[in-house]
């Protein structure tokens, strides 16, 4: 089992291992490329990503600046669209959907360390996975903790903490985030308060 693999196994580790870090510097590297690319170099910070990212569907969309620690571990669907200040702490793989939305300055982690201060002082690190399903919308601010499943159709809240799992079709908000309520046919006649949506569709 490779170094990489060992991290992604959930179990306690030191992440300050020579080979890690300096394999991590040249996806650095290419994020830094991306964020310092103009606006009109959409093709290129395009191609860039689908290098960095494990994998990066048709149609996506990242606003700069982007961070992550890795990049390597990322999995978009299609359609995904994020806005500006997305931050992927991917030390283990982070699942995305098709057609999920990403508010300004979210966060997605999946690296955490130990309680216990002895272990935290030796910088004692663990992860586990994200996995964020299809058509979501995750409002501006959010924080997705490690090892949390968001169901397919799902609204957070902006500035929600995440720290269990958030099932379909529902709209989940605060700190920590729960369930407000299922999304029903009211949400096909009203898209915000009492506006109606109409015929827009």
């Amino acid at each position: 089992m490779s170094l990489r693999d060992d991290i992604k196994s959930g179990e306690l580790y030191f992440p300050n291992e020579e080979g890690l870090l300096s394999e991590q510097e040249g996806y650095l590297e290419m994020l830094f490329r991306f964020n310092q690319l103009p606006p009109a170099k959409r093709d290129e910070r395009n191609a860039i990503i689908k290098q960095l990212f494990a994998e990066y569907g048709e149609g996506c969309y990242i606003e700069p600046p982007l961070y992550a620690n890795w990049g390597a571990n990322v999995h978009f669907g299609k359609g995904v669209y994020a806005n500006f200040g997305l931050t992927l702490v991917d030390d283990a793989d982070i699942f995305v959907g098709d057609d999920v939305m990403f508010g300004p300055n979210v966060t997605v982690a999946t690296a955490g360390h130990p309680v216990s201060p002895e272990l935290r002082r030796k910088g004692a690190q663990f992860n586990v996975p994200v996995y964020i399903g299809n058509n979501v919308w995750i409002g501006a601010g959010a924080v997705i903790l490690p090892g949390v499943k968001i169901g397919d159709n799902t609204v957070i809240g902006a500035g929600s903490i995440v720290t269990k799992d958030i099932p379909a079709n529902v709209v989940a908000v605060g700190n920590p985030c729960r369930v407000l309520r299922e999304i029903s046919e009211k949400d096909d006649i009203y898209y915000y308060k009492n506006r109606k949506i109409g015929d827009f569709k």
